[in-house]
């Protein structure tokens, strides 16, 4: 029985008829709209971030068009938090809790109100899985609307955007940029609203999801000011009012072969390391089996064909203009590196979704690259294992001249104590940073170091140090960074047994995380250390540092034994 069918049957059967009647008519209803699908709108809009002070022109239009096209629109919130505001405080561990709340947010009131269907709109990194996750656990028909990208930024002559900032902090702490050029760098890089520019989370997951086929084609790298994104949000109400009339939900669509499709944009794309921790954590909430060695999988056969920023030239925006996500499948698909079978939400194939694509990129653009001349034969997240990740770790290896070092550890309990050493001039090249209980339980809500390593691409040491953690990197980062190392230090990993001036390995070619110390010390180091004291013992970090599964498993909350 469908949510539209129950709810009818509840409020015309027994005590609660009045009541519920009475309820729906104080918003307006009439007594045709009772037989009309009522359709959730999760507004992420908010004024705390410019990824999402631009979301309240799309609710309003998907409301209305909602009603245009015979549903009855419902809006709630959903909370966002800004990854670029918190980036290097204490607010910073939020972000990743915010996913799991944005998730329980859109599961609960879609369940709590018998909707029919539901269309989350976000901007913001953790909007994005959150709302997926969300929609996935409630499993009534159900559309991605992506917030838009932002505009570059300018000054002379160069384009901006969100990492130009942190880069230049390490520029101007090295002495190699004027206070009149951080400072105006500063004012210029976020011209308005609109996600961080390159191809850093929001834009890898809202591409993600175009792949995956819950957003409409060429909606993910649309920008939030221009006129079309309104357009798309219209398109996109219109498709979910046909969705629920032909029952068509999330599980129908994000299977194990979607999700293939959606990591092989990923990688093509060059997107960001999140994305390993995020669909983790999708496939968990679709019930479907994923595991952290499915990424190494796709990317040894995935070439990088777009040359986008952080490690590359371009923006989102200019792969839009370039020809989108569209472009870049129909490559892989023509190249058998896509399955043309899956169904999206518009009731289409894959295949018949790209049928009118160019199989050939346009002559006039440099941002999308052909499989014969991509830029990378294979993809840019590897996985990574060792006696210092035995679960695995992700290392992005794109842009490095060779992903392979050896030196010794320098060892950080937080990530301001490390951002001072590096702006101090106390790391040089060759050293390996070491920063940890930062992870899901030990940060807890495993911050992203774009600080740290923003600094180190500023003072010219982004391939020349190394830089391990148990916590994220921003979709920003780019460099000789290694992430989401589990088992966790407060786990009692073996990045909590590290000492100062221990050698490390990394290897992307033999896929490599070790520590070069023998095992007998590595035990006797073990049975000597102790679990720190938690961090916070009440509220919300509280819980997430309880339940969080290991990164390797998407530091989910509910991935019960």
């Amino acid at each position: 029985m469908s949510a539209a069918n129950r709810r009818s049957k509840n409020i015309t059967e027994g005590v609660s008829r009045a009541p519920n009647r009475s309820m729906y008519y104080a918003m307006g209803y009439e007594e045709s709209d009772f037989g009309k699908p009522m359709i959730g709108v999760a507004n992420g809009h908010s004024t705390i971030t410019p990824c999402n002070s631009g979301l309240q022109p799309l609710a309003d239009a998907a409301v209305a068009s909602l009603k245009e096209f015979g549903a009855n629109a419902q809006l709630f919130g959903t909370p966002t938090i800004s990854d670029g505001m918190a980036m290097g405080t204490e607010g910073m561990k939020y972000s990743l809790v915010s996913r799991e709340v944005i998730s329980d947010c859109v599961e609960t009131c879609v369940g709590g109100q018998w909707m029919d269907g539901v269309m989350v709109i976000g901007g913001c990194d953790k909007n994005m899985p959150g709302g997926m996750m969300g929609m996935l656990r409630a499993n009534v028909p159900a559309i991605y609307v992506y917030g838009g990208t932002i505009l570059p930024g300018h000054y002379k002559g160069k384009d901006l955007n969100i990492v130009s900032v942190f880069e230049a902090v390490g520029q101007f702490s090295a002495g190699k940029m004027s206070e009149e050029d951080f400072c105006q760098i500063e004012r210029r890089a976020i011209p308005g609203p609109g996600s961080c520019g390159g191809m850093y989370t929001a834009n890898t997951m809202s591409s993600s999801f175009e792949a995956l086929g819950m957003s409409l084609p060429y909606s993910s790298t649309m920008a939030n000011v221009e006129g079309e994104k309104i357009e798309n949000t219209r398109e996109s109400a219109r498709v979910l009012v046909e969705a629920v009339k032909a029952d068509l939900k999330p599980r129908d669509i994000v299977t194990r072969k979607a999700i293939e499709n959606a990591v092989a944009v990923i990688m093509a794309t060059g997107g960001s390391t999140n994305a390993v921790l995020h669909f983790l954590a999708i496939a968990h909430a679709a019930e479907v089996e994923w595991t952290i060695d499915d990424f190494e999988r796709i990317r040894k056969v995935t070439p990088v064909l777009c040359d986008l920023k952080p490690s590359g030239e371009f923006l989102a925006i200019d792969l839009h203009r370039a020809g989108g996500i569209p472009q870049v499948m129909k490559l892989l698909l023509d190249a058998g590196l896509l399955h043309g079978d899956c169904i999206t939400i518009t009731g289409k194939t894959i295949a018949q979704t790209l049928a009118d694509v160019p199989s050939v990129p346009r002559a006039d653009q440099k941002v999308i690259r052909t499989v014969a001349n991509a830029i990378y034969p294979d993809g840019h997240l590897a996985i990574l294992r060792g006696n210092l990740a035995t679960e695995g770790c992700v290392a992005k290896i794109t842009g490095l001249k060779s992903p392979v070092m050896t030196g010794p550890a320098r060892v950080f309990e937080d990530e301001q104590t490390a951002l001072a050493a590096i702006m101090a001039g106390r790391i040089v090249a060759g050293d390996v940073m070491i920063l940890r209980y930062l992870g899901p339980k030990g940060g807890p809500g495993m911050p992203e170091m774009l600080a740290p390593t923003g600094a180190l691409i500023g003072q010219g040491l982004g391939e020349s140090v190394g830089l391990i953690t148990d916590g994220r990197f921003s979709g920003g980062t780019w460099g000789m960074v290694v992430g989401h190392v589990a088992p966790e230090a407060y786990e009692g990993g073996a990045i909590a047994l590290v000492q100062e001036g221990d050698s490390i390995t990394i290897d992307a070619h033999k896929l490599l995380l070790q520590l070069n110390v023998p095992d007998e010390e590595i035990a006797r180091r073990r049975a000597a250390w102790q679990k720190p004291a938690p961090r916070y013992t009440r509220g919300v970090m509280a819980k997430f540092a309880n339940h969080s599964s290991s990164a390797s498993f998407g530091a989910v909350l509910d991935k019960f034994e």
